[in-house]
């Protein structure tokens, strides 16, 4: 068979059909609300101004029953089609959810009770809370299975002739892109999630069942001591149970040191073993006692200084326990990589792959009787024998570098620590208020990888197996280790003013922040946007502290405006001859958001280590950027065009370098630029016309309603692409917002 190819096909390679997204805001553990620990009572600042001498109690008993049910993600039309995905991320790929399909469902059984007891100048209040939570998740991630042309070097299996014949390519030669790796069928790799014969089959496989119990105390009072002075103290004490699956599908891998005792996964010299059914998953913390106090004092009858601090209990999360459950051996992603002379056979319907069986290393069966739940702790899985098993699953018999995921056995809660000093005046109509508010978050959780990224070289993954020549032939690939050792911290001066009472209709509520919030990761999982990199894994996967900067959602200034304003036509002479029904009841609103631009991060876009490429390599900064969207080409936010990576070199190729570019990792540090700031005008025009008569009142109101949202058409730009390699660097390519949106709507209330 003859194939053909034009010289100028490889050309449609250079463009992506791939749309370019604006970035997503994802909260985080780390994130703080700026009130958290100052109004940590109920009713601290009302009780300041408040003093009962009244003897009273309260109880009050709960009983709650819940199910949640979550919608299906992915939810795939076509049960039989396999996904085509590219490599090079030219083109947009085919059925790329794989036939994906995840849902989730929840039981929640609560239990509560409070009490509240005043004597005195004081305000007692206590509670217990008990909470069973039984979730249940199915996974049916790439059922389907995943075809991926180019990203790598496949092999032809045809002549192809060139229209020229200068560039002929002779059968089993390399490929020069996808394009041509598409149009032979012949795919770099292919990869299928695989499930055991013990794991329900079809589109809807492992299922994980995750309970865990929750204890919770708390004890506070309010004590007014003096005319002037308010005391508010407490203790909260939390306790969650381990977190535990209901059929003991669990597994992990655990280092230990040379004396076979568990060590840290960074020991120098630690090997790893991977057991089942591990008891415990992580050490149970009872630690998760949270003082907290705060105090009042009334300088004047307008003048109030507020001061207080707070820690508060971080529990695991339900969800993290998904590191453990169902992985190996009950569902693996083999791959099938092209290698010369053996190319990955594709088809177009699914090719279903079940594992083989999985043995303990005494030769024992793991699951005898297909029971996963009969399986005593902490048995030991004989991975080697179930590596080569998996070998031969593979045409060119591939070894299958285990990834997993895994919770430290260090694992432990983490603490947020809150403090405020504030001053609070009213001044006739206006109260005004400034505060500095600080957060500190210690033992946060974050995921680290001692064995480095996909393709780490030998220094950098202590626990895969090299031979001589540095291939990899064995044991683990990239580990996902849930651990708790992040650190965040955010300090702010807080201010706000705003006009309780007006005679002339109008009140407002004006806010400004002045904040930095700083982290070495600003989420528990990372990932990315079409065209910027939003999140991603540390540089140095050794040592992830190098990365704390400025988090992913620090924002310097933030300032906000909130306007009412009652306009009183009916006062206006020229316009009473319209009578009642038409000049009264208008009134403007507006708001206004201003604030700075959110923090960037630029990376090479090539693997500059041995580190593996799965992290995001950084290059070093040789020239400072003037960042501007004032120019003639406004999205050229750096100012160079085609020449924006002219403000950085990317070291490699350099005298000590590692991996397979020979460099090392760069100087720049996380979140080192700001992107553009946002402008937001909003305004509306409202008129309330009652209608009928109901008693004394009216029957209904019609309200009219004219909105104008971004008002002034101001082009809020987001965040220019940030990979020094790739397409369009330093370019702005999406909006942060919305254009000028107009809408007028009648809306009946009765």
């Amino acid at each position: 068979m003859d194939h053909r190819i034009s010289d100028q096909a490889t050309l449609f390679t250079r463009f992506s059909l791939n749309q370019v997204n604006g970035p997503t805001t994802n909260p985080d553990q780390t994130a703080v609300d700026p009130s958290f620990g100052v109004n940590f009572f109920d009713h601290q600042r009302n009780a300041a101004v408040r003093y009962s001498r009244t003897i009273s109690s309260h109880l009050s008993l709960i009983l709650a029953f819940g199910y949640i049910r979550s919608t299906p993600i992915f939810p795939t039309q076509n049960q039989s089609d396999p996904a085509l995905a590219f490599g090079d991320g030219l083109f947009e790929g085919f059925n790329t959810a794989d036939g994906s399909i995840t849902g989730s469902y929840s039981n929640l059984y609560q239990s509560k009770a409070n009490v509240a007891y005043s004597r005195g100048s004081h305000s007692f209040k206590w509670g217990v809370e008990i909470r069973l939570n039984k979730d249940s998740t199915i996974f049916g991630t790439n059922p389907n299975g995943v075809y991926v042309f180019g990203g790598g070097t496949a092999y032809s299996p045809v002549q192809i002739l060139s229209a020229s014949g200068q560039h002929n390519i002779q059968p089993g030669e390399p490929l020069p892109d996808s394009l041509t790796g598409l149009l032979t069928a012949t795919p770099y790799y292919y990869s299928i999630t695989a499930a055991s014969s013990v794991t329900p089959l079809g589109d809807k496989f492992d299922e994980a069942a995750v309970r865990r119990e929750a204890y919770n105390f708390y004890f506070q009072d309010s004590w007014k001591f003096s005319p002037r002075w308010m005391l508010n103290y407490g203790l909260r004490y939390e306790v969650n149970s381990r977190i535990k699956e209901a059929k003991h599908r669990t597994s992990m891998g655990v280092p230990i040191g040379a004396g076979g005792q568990p060590v840290s996964f960074f020991t120098p010299g630690a090997t790893q073993i991977f057991i089942y059914n591990p008891q415990p998953v992580y050490p149970m913390d009872w630690s998760g006692l949270g003082p907290r106090i705060s105090i009042e004092f009334a300088v004047t009858k307008r003048t109030t200084i507020h001061a207080g601090g707070a820690i508060t209990t971080i529990l695991p999360n339900l969800w993290q326990e998904n590191f453990v459950t169902g992985g190996i051996p009950f569902v693996i992603q083999p791959l099938d990589t092209a290698l010369p002379g053996i190319p990955v056979p594709f088809h177009n319907t699914v090719v279903p792959l079940v594992l083989p069986p999985a043995y303990t290393t005494s030769g024992q069966l793991l699951f005898p009787n297909n029971d996963s739940s009969d399986v005593a702790a902490n048995t030991q899985i004989d991975l080697q024998r179930f590596q080569n098993d998996l070998e031969d699953l593979t045409p060119g018999h591939e070894v299958q570098l285990l990834s997993t995921g895994v919770i430290s056995r260090a694992f432990r809660n983490g603490y947020i620590g809150t403090y405020t000093l504030g001053v609070d005046h009213d001044l006739g109509a206006v109260k005004m208020s400034a505060a500095y508010v600080g957060t500190s978050g210690v033992h946060l959780a974050s995921v680290i990888y001692p064995n480095g990224y996909a393709g780490a070289d030998p220094a950098y993954a202590p626990y895969t197996q090299f031979n001589s020549a540095g291939q990899a032939i064995g044991g683990f690939g990239p580990e996902d280790v849930m651990a708790t050792g992040s650190h965040s911290s955010y300090n702010a001066l807080q201010t706000s003013v705003r006009q309780n009472t007006s005679r002339i209709g109008l009140s407002f509520q004006a806010s400004y922040t002045f904040s930095k919030s700083l982290d070495d990761t600003s989420a528990v999982m990372v990932g990315s946007s079409s065209g910027v990199i939003a999140l991603s894994s540390p540089q140095d996967p050794r040592n992830p502290r190098a990365d704390r900067g400025p988090s992913t959602f620090d924002v310097t200034h933030v300032f906000s405006l909130s306007l009412i304003q009652l306009l009183p036509f009916d006062r206006a002479a020229f316009l009473q001859p319209l009578g009642k029904y038409v000049t009264r009841g208008w009134q403007f609103l507006n708001i206004t958001s201003l604030t700075s631009g959110p923090p960037f991060t630029v990376y090479s876009g090539i693997q500059q280590t041995g580190a593996g490429a799965g992290g995001a390599d950084r290059p070093d900064l040789i020239a400072q950027p003037d960042f501007s969207t004032s120019r003639a080409v406004r999205e050229d936010y750096f100012g160079r065009g085609s020449n924006n990576s002219s403000f950085f070199f990317i070291p490699i190729n350099v005298p000590g370098g590692t991996g397979p570019n020979l460099g090392r990792f760069g100087t720049l540090g996380r979140d080192a630029f700001r992107g553009p700031g946002f402008h937001q005008y909003d305004i509306s025009l409202i008129k309330d016309t009652p209608f009928g008569h109901r008693g004394s009142g009216e029957l209904g109101i019609l309200q009219f309603r004219a909105e104008f949202f971004n008002i002034f058409n101001v082009v809020n730009f987001g965040l220019p692409s940030n990979i020094v390699r790739g397409s369009g660097f330093g370019i702005i390519s999406h909006t942060a917002g919305p254009s000028r949106q107009i809408q007028f709507s009648l809306k009946l209330v009765y």
